[in-house]
């Protein structure tokens, strides 16, 4: 699925979620790569079967204009908030992401903008690409994953390596500069008690929120 609405951890079509509830406003996805520089131990791309039915993996990457013509459809009274996320990591397509971005913005000014993001986007492209998304997205939630650099990289297994961790740290504080809202994520299942309590202090130190999300297993 390329833009999706999820509920109970499962994804759904945005049409078939309108046609069932036509009255509650819920977030939009959007899905726009299965590429990623990370190999997270907990990712659904790591399960042997997939539902066919509820999976995001892309047969093949979406156009922008597609995308739009997907979020042109929108009733748009229900939508809460626009959200980049999806299989794979959003900001490998840095170009293709800002261009919709900043079409929500200038479309639907009102509708919240998020950005669910590993923050290795800087690493990635070598360069600061945080100035980039000014006054085009009000929500970054980077994936913190753990309070060390050892044990992030046991976790996400990033083609960076130990740099991974620090590069992480190093994006979320410039993003702070451009974005309003800036939140750390951890996963609840696969981070132990003193793990999440390591990890609110070390945001704590960074001025950042941290913010502990459910696992998804479907």
């Amino acid at each position: 699925m390329i833009v999706y609405t999820t509920k109970g951890g499962k994804y759904f079509p945005v049409a078939e979620s309108f046609a069932k509830d036509s009255s509650t406003p819920r977030g939009i996805y959007i899905n726009l790569t299965n590429q990623c520089n990370n190999d997270c131990v907990f990712c659904l791309r790591d399960k042997k079967i997939l539902n066919a039915e509820n999976t995001l993996w892309l047969e093949r990457e979406p156009s922008v204009d597609e995308i739009k013509s997907e979020l042109d459809k929108l009733n748009w009274q229900l939508v809460s908030e626009i959200v980049f996320c999806g299989f794979g990591e959003p900001t490998m397509r840095l170009a293709e992401l800002k261009k919709l971005l900043r079409y929500v913005k200038e479309n639907h000014p009102e509708i919240s903008t998020r950005l669910n993001t590993n923050g290795l986007g800087s690493l990635q492209h070598g360069r600061d690409i945080a100035p980039e998304f000014e006054n085009i997205l009000d929500v970054a939630s980077i994936s913190l994953n753990s309070a060390t650099a050892e044990r992030y990289l046991k976790i996400t297994r990033s083609k960076f390596g130990l740099q991974a961790y620090a590069a992480m740290f190093d994006f979320a504080e410039r993003m702070k500069n451009f974005v309003p809202q800036v939140v750390m994520t951890i996963v609840d299942k696969v981070t132990p008690p003193d793990e999440i309590i390591a990890c609110k202090k070390i945001c704590d130190e960074h001025g950042l929120k941290l913010r502990v999300r459910p696992y998804e297993d479907n």
